[in-house]
């Protein structure tokens, strides 16, 4: 019995979490590229990578080192 609720709760919660994905908009990737100074660079970077991500592909996100002080 405490199996079946076990796979039920992590059925649901699984259910739950993957329909509250939403897609960047074209709105909100200017507003994050106005900043930038290759502003086209970083909107055809964007776009591409929402695309990848559409097609259900792997997209190369860069890694910032920490800086210890």
């Amino acid at each position: 019995m405490k199996s079946f609720l076990r796979i039920f709760t992590i059925l649901t919660f699984s259910l739950n979490i993957s329909s509250e994905v939403v897609p960047i908009t074209n709105y909100q990737l200017n507003k994050i590229c106005k900043e930038e100074k290759r502003e086209k660079y970083c909107l055809k970077r964007l776009k591409n990578n929402r695309e990848l991500l559409d097609k259900g592909k792997p997209i190369e996100i860069p890694v910032i080192p920490f800086k210890n002080r």
